[in-house]
Protein backbone atom coordinates (compact mmCIF):
# COMPACT_ATOMS: atom_id res chain seq x y z
CA UNK A 1 0.00 0.00 0.00
CA UNK A 2 3.14 2.64 0.80
CA UNK A 3 4.28 1.91 -2.54
CA UNK A 4 0.83 2.60 -4.10
CA UNK A 5 0.68 5.66 -2.62
CA UNK A 6 4.02 6.64 -3.56
CA UNK A 7 3.28 5.99 -6.80
CA UNK A 8 0.42 7.81 -7.17
CA UNK A 9 2.91 10.94 -5.77
CA UNK A 10 5.56 10.22 -8.00
CA UNK A 11 3.34 10.62 -11.41
CA UNK A 12 2.73 14.00 -10.58
CA UNK A 13 6.03 15.41 -9.27
CA UNK A 14 7.46 13.49 -12.16
CA UNK A 15 5.05 15.10 -14.40
CA UNK A 16 5.56 18.56 -12.97
CA UNK A 17 9.49 18.69 -13.20
CA UNK A 18 9.28 17.90 -16.81
CA UNK A 19 7.03 20.29 -17.86
CA UNK A 20 7.20 23.04 -15.34
CA UNK A 21 10.19 22.77 -13.29
CA UNK A 22 12.98 22.00 -16.17
CA UNK A 23 11.35 24.57 -18.43
CA UNK A 24 11.64 27.27 -16.08
CA UNK A 25 15.37 26.11 -15.49
CA UNK A 26 16.01 26.69 -19.59
CA UNK A 27 14.65 29.64 -19.78
CA UNK A 28 16.27 31.24 -16.46
CA UNK A 29 19.52 30.36 -18.08
CA UNK A 30 18.67 31.11 -21.70
CA UNK A 31 18.12 34.73 -19.94
CA UNK A 32 22.31 34.62 -19.68
CA UNK A 33 22.61 34.36 -23.59
CA UNK A 34 22.20 36.72 -26.36
CA UNK A 35 22.38 36.29 -30.24
CA UNK A 36 20.26 35.79 -33.67
CA UNK A 37 17.64 32.81 -33.76
CA UNK A 38 19.69 29.96 -32.26
CA UNK A 39 22.93 31.57 -32.44
CA UNK A 40 23.20 32.14 -28.73
CA UNK A 41 26.19 33.09 -26.74
CA UNK A 42 26.52 33.47 -22.86
CA UNK A 43 26.79 37.01 -21.84
CA UNK A 44 26.38 36.71 -18.51
CA UNK A 45 24.18 39.66 -16.75
CA UNK A 46 24.15 42.23 -19.89
CA UNK A 47 20.59 41.34 -20.69
CA UNK A 48 19.56 42.40 -17.10
CA UNK A 49 21.44 45.87 -17.58
CA UNK A 50 20.20 46.02 -20.94
CA UNK A 51 16.55 45.99 -19.66
CA UNK A 52 16.95 49.62 -18.02
CA UNK A 53 17.92 51.31 -21.58
CA UNK A 54 15.16 49.62 -23.50
CA UNK A 55 12.74 52.52 -23.95
CA UNK A 56 10.17 50.14 -25.39
CA UNK A 57 10.53 47.29 -22.42
CA UNK A 58 9.56 50.42 -20.00
CA UNK A 59 7.09 52.01 -22.31
CA UNK A 60 5.53 48.15 -21.80
CA UNK A 61 6.21 48.34 -17.93
CA UNK A 62 4.77 51.40 -17.89
CA UNK A 63 1.49 50.37 -19.91
CA UNK A 64 0.94 47.49 -17.72
CA UNK A 65 1.24 49.10 -14.40
CA UNK A 66 -1.31 51.46 -15.45
CA UNK A 67 -3.50 48.55 -16.10
CA UNK A 68 -2.55 47.17 -12.89
CA UNK A 69 -3.15 50.33 -10.66
CA UNK A 70 -6.51 50.79 -12.63
CA UNK A 71 -8.07 48.19 -13.63
CA UNK A 72 -7.79 45.69 -10.69
CA UNK A 73 -9.30 47.79 -8.04
CA UNK A 74 -11.99 48.38 -9.79
CA UNK A 75 -12.68 45.40 -11.23
CA UNK A 76 -12.62 43.78 -7.29
CA UNK A 77 -14.55 46.49 -5.43
CA UNK A 78 -16.97 45.68 -8.18
CA UNK A 79 -17.00 42.11 -8.13
CA UNK A 80 -17.55 42.28 -4.05
CA UNK A 81 -20.11 44.77 -4.66
CA UNK A 82 -22.01 42.48 -6.89
CA UNK A 83 -21.08 39.43 -5.11
CA UNK A 84 -22.80 41.01 -1.79
CA UNK A 85 -26.26 41.92 -4.10
CA UNK A 86 -26.35 38.43 -5.58
CA UNK A 87 -25.79 36.96 -1.71
CA UNK A 88 -29.21 38.54 -0.79
CA UNK A 89 -32.16 36.40 -0.01
CA UNK A 90 -34.72 38.76 -1.38
CA UNK A 91 -33.19 38.65 -4.68
CA UNK A 92 -35.00 36.68 -7.24
CA UNK A 93 -33.37 34.63 -10.31
CA UNK A 94 -30.32 34.56 -8.35
CA UNK A 95 -28.99 31.86 -10.13
CA UNK A 96 -29.71 33.66 -13.60
CA UNK A 97 -27.74 36.55 -12.84
CA UNK A 98 -25.12 34.15 -11.41
CA UNK A 99 -24.42 32.44 -14.67
CA UNK A 100 -24.97 35.89 -16.63
CA UNK A 101 -22.02 37.35 -14.79
CA UNK A 102 -19.80 34.58 -14.43
CA UNK A 103 -20.31 33.65 -18.97
CA UNK A 104 -17.65 36.24 -19.90
CA UNK A 105 -15.15 34.32 -17.80
CA UNK A 106 -15.26 30.82 -19.82
CA UNK A 107 -15.46 32.92 -23.57
CA UNK A 108 -12.71 32.74 -26.10
CA UNK A 109 -9.90 34.79 -25.31
CA UNK A 110 -9.48 35.94 -29.12
CA UNK A 111 -13.05 35.91 -29.87
CA UNK A 112 -14.31 38.31 -27.18
CA UNK A 113 -11.49 40.30 -28.08
CA UNK A 114 -12.32 40.72 -31.51
CA UNK A 115 -15.80 41.73 -30.48
CA UNK A 116 -14.73 44.51 -28.47
CA UNK A 117 -12.29 45.85 -31.31
CA UNK A 118 -15.26 45.97 -33.70
CA UNK A 119 -17.42 47.53 -30.49
CA UNK A 120 -15.07 49.96 -29.75
CA UNK A 121 -14.48 50.69 -33.09
CA UNK A 122 -14.89 54.72 -34.70
CA UNK A 123 -18.24 53.03 -36.38
CA UNK A 124 -19.07 50.31 -33.62
CA UNK A 125 -22.15 50.18 -31.93
CA UNK A 126 -20.20 52.16 -28.35
CA UNK A 127 -20.30 54.92 -30.28
CA UNK A 128 -23.08 54.90 -31.66
CA UNK A 129 -25.15 54.68 -28.94
CA UNK A 130 -23.02 57.53 -27.08
CA UNK A 131 -23.70 59.83 -30.21
CA UNK A 132 -27.63 58.88 -30.21
CA UNK A 133 -27.97 59.44 -26.35
CA UNK A 134 -26.37 63.12 -27.26
CA UNK A 135 -23.37 62.09 -24.54
CA UNK A 136 -20.75 62.78 -27.21
CA UNK A 137 -20.75 65.12 -30.33
CA UNK A 138 -18.34 62.83 -32.67
CA UNK A 139 -17.29 59.61 -32.26
CA UNK A 140 -14.71 58.30 -29.76
CA UNK A 141 -11.49 56.90 -31.15
CA UNK A 142 -10.98 54.25 -29.28
CA UNK A 143 -8.95 51.75 -31.17
CA UNK A 144 -6.27 54.89 -32.38
CA UNK A 145 -5.97 57.43 -29.76
CA UNK A 146 -3.57 56.68 -26.85
CA UNK A 147 -5.54 57.27 -23.94
CA UNK A 148 -9.02 55.90 -24.98
CA UNK A 149 -6.73 52.60 -26.20
CA UNK A 150 -5.83 51.94 -22.93
CA UNK A 151 -9.26 53.06 -21.53
CA UNK A 152 -11.17 50.00 -24.15
CA UNK A 153 -8.23 47.29 -22.51
CA UNK A 154 -9.25 48.07 -19.20
CA UNK A 155 -12.92 48.24 -20.00
CA UNK A 156 -12.69 44.64 -21.61
CA UNK A 157 -10.07 43.03 -19.13
CA UNK A 158 -13.03 44.45 -16.32
CA UNK A 159 -15.50 42.72 -17.85
CA UNK A 160 -14.29 38.98 -18.80
CA UNK A 161 -12.59 38.48 -15.06
CA UNK A 162 -15.42 40.49 -12.35
CA UNK A 163 -17.51 37.45 -12.57
CA UNK A 164 -14.18 35.57 -12.11
CA UNK A 165 -13.82 37.26 -8.51
CA UNK A 166 -17.21 37.79 -8.08
CA UNK A 167 -17.72 33.43 -7.44
CA UNK A 168 -15.00 33.57 -4.93
CA UNK A 169 -16.33 36.28 -3.22
CA UNK A 170 -19.72 34.81 -2.74
CA UNK A 171 -18.72 31.51 -1.53
CA UNK A 172 -16.95 33.40 0.88
CA UNK A 173 -20.05 35.32 2.26
CA UNK A 174 -22.06 32.14 1.66
CA UNK A 175 -19.95 30.58 4.62
CA UNK A 176 -19.91 33.32 7.01
CA UNK A 177 -22.93 32.73 9.14
CA UNK A 178 -26.23 34.46 9.43
CA UNK A 179 -26.52 35.20 13.24
CA UNK A 180 -23.65 37.68 12.88
CA UNK A 181 -25.03 39.81 10.62
CA UNK A 182 -28.65 39.17 12.86
CA UNK A 183 -26.71 40.20 16.24
CA UNK A 184 -24.96 43.07 14.35
CA UNK A 185 -28.59 44.53 13.18
CA UNK A 186 -29.89 43.66 17.07
CA UNK A 187 -26.92 46.26 18.52
CA UNK A 188 -28.09 48.98 15.76
CA UNK A 189 -25.46 48.48 13.18
CA UNK A 190 -26.81 49.82 10.01
CA UNK A 191 -25.81 47.71 6.41
CA UNK A 192 -23.44 50.09 5.58
CA UNK A 193 -21.57 49.41 9.44
CA UNK A 194 -21.98 45.87 8.93
CA UNK A 195 -20.19 45.50 5.52
CA UNK A 196 -17.00 47.20 6.74
CA UNK A 197 -17.20 45.56 10.07
CA UNK A 198 -18.26 42.28 9.35
CA UNK A 199 -17.85 41.81 5.49
CA UNK A 200 -14.58 43.01 5.07
CA UNK A 201 -12.67 41.98 7.61
CA UNK A 202 -13.87 37.95 7.54
CA UNK A 203 -13.24 38.24 3.78
CA UNK A 204 -10.07 39.59 3.93
CA UNK A 205 -8.20 36.56 3.30
CA UNK A 206 -10.15 36.08 -0.19
CA UNK A 207 -9.27 39.36 -1.13
CA UNK A 208 -5.70 38.91 -0.57
CA UNK A 209 -6.09 36.47 -2.48
CA UNK A 210 -7.98 37.91 -5.79
CA UNK A 211 -5.67 40.48 -5.20
CA UNK A 212 -2.59 38.37 -5.79
CA UNK A 213 -4.09 36.00 -8.98
CA UNK A 214 -5.15 39.60 -10.69
CA UNK A 215 -1.92 41.28 -10.29
CA UNK A 216 -0.34 38.01 -11.39
CA UNK A 217 -2.95 37.54 -14.54
CA UNK A 218 -3.03 41.64 -15.51
CA UNK A 219 1.56 41.35 -15.65
CA UNK A 220 0.66 38.55 -17.54
CA UNK A 221 -2.20 40.02 -20.12
CA UNK A 222 -1.62 39.02 -23.70
CA UNK A 223 -4.61 38.67 -25.76
CA UNK A 224 -6.61 41.68 -25.09
CA UNK A 225 -3.57 43.73 -26.35
CA UNK A 226 -2.71 41.69 -28.99
CA UNK A 227 -6.11 41.19 -30.24
CA UNK A 228 -8.07 44.64 -29.72
CA UNK A 229 -5.07 47.23 -30.59
CA UNK A 230 -2.29 45.24 -31.10
CA UNK A 231 0.24 47.14 -29.06
CA UNK A 232 -0.87 50.22 -30.60
CA UNK A 233 -0.89 52.97 -31.11
CA UNK A 234 2.73 53.46 -31.19
CA UNK A 235 3.15 50.67 -28.17
CA UNK A 236 0.72 52.78 -26.30
CA UNK A 237 -1.11 49.87 -25.03
CA UNK A 238 1.59 47.16 -25.71
CA UNK A 239 1.90 44.76 -22.37
CA UNK A 240 5.09 43.20 -21.42
CA UNK A 241 3.98 39.92 -22.69
CA UNK A 242 3.11 41.19 -26.12
CA UNK A 243 6.79 42.76 -26.16
CA UNK A 244 8.25 38.93 -25.17
CA UNK A 245 6.45 37.43 -27.75
CA UNK A 246 7.43 40.22 -30.44
CA UNK A 247 11.43 39.86 -29.43
CA UNK A 248 10.66 35.71 -29.86
CA UNK A 249 8.54 36.20 -33.15
CA UNK A 250 7.93 39.88 -34.76
CA UNK A 251 11.09 41.28 -34.42
CA UNK A 252 14.79 39.27 -35.25
CA UNK A 253 14.64 36.40 -32.45
CA UNK A 254 16.04 37.13 -29.25
CA UNK A 255 15.30 34.31 -27.40
CA UNK A 256 17.72 34.95 -25.11
CA UNK A 257 16.71 38.59 -24.12
CA UNK A 258 12.92 37.49 -24.41
CA UNK A 259 13.87 35.03 -21.31
CA UNK A 260 15.67 37.81 -19.51
CA UNK A 261 12.25 40.18 -19.97
CA UNK A 262 10.17 37.46 -18.69
CA UNK A 263 12.13 36.34 -15.62
CA UNK A 264 11.35 40.09 -15.49
CA UNK A 265 7.86 39.49 -14.65
CA UNK A 266 8.65 36.80 -12.08
CA UNK A 267 10.35 39.33 -10.46
CA UNK A 268 7.73 42.07 -10.19
CA UNK A 269 5.18 38.95 -9.53
CA UNK A 270 7.07 38.29 -5.87
CA UNK A 271 8.04 41.79 -5.56
CA UNK A 272 4.14 42.69 -5.11
CA UNK A 273 3.03 39.64 -3.92
CA UNK A 274 5.68 39.85 -0.73
CA UNK A 275 4.16 44.03 -0.19
CA UNK A 276 0.72 42.55 -0.39
CA UNK A 277 0.77 40.01 1.89
CA UNK A 278 2.78 42.59 3.88
CA UNK A 279 0.52 44.95 3.76
CA UNK A 280 -2.72 42.77 3.51
CA UNK A 281 -1.57 39.47 5.38
CA UNK A 282 -2.30 38.10 8.72
CA UNK A 283 -0.50 40.35 11.20
CA UNK A 284 -0.67 37.92 13.67
CA UNK A 285 1.71 35.72 11.54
Amino acid sequence: MRLTGWFFVLVPVVMISIFYFYPMVQALILSFKSGRGSNLQFVGIDNYIRLFSDTTFLTAVKNTFIYLLVQVPVMLVLALFIAVLLNDDRLKFKGFFRTAIFLPTVTSLVAYSVVFKYMFGADGIVNKFLVNLHIIQEPIQWITDPFWAKVTIIIAITWRFTGYNMIFYLSSLQNIDKSVYEAARIDGANAFTQFFKITIPLLKPIILFTTITSTIGTLQLFDEVVNITKGGPGNATMSISQYIYNLSFEYTPDFGYAATVSYSIVLMVVILTMIQNKVGGDKRS
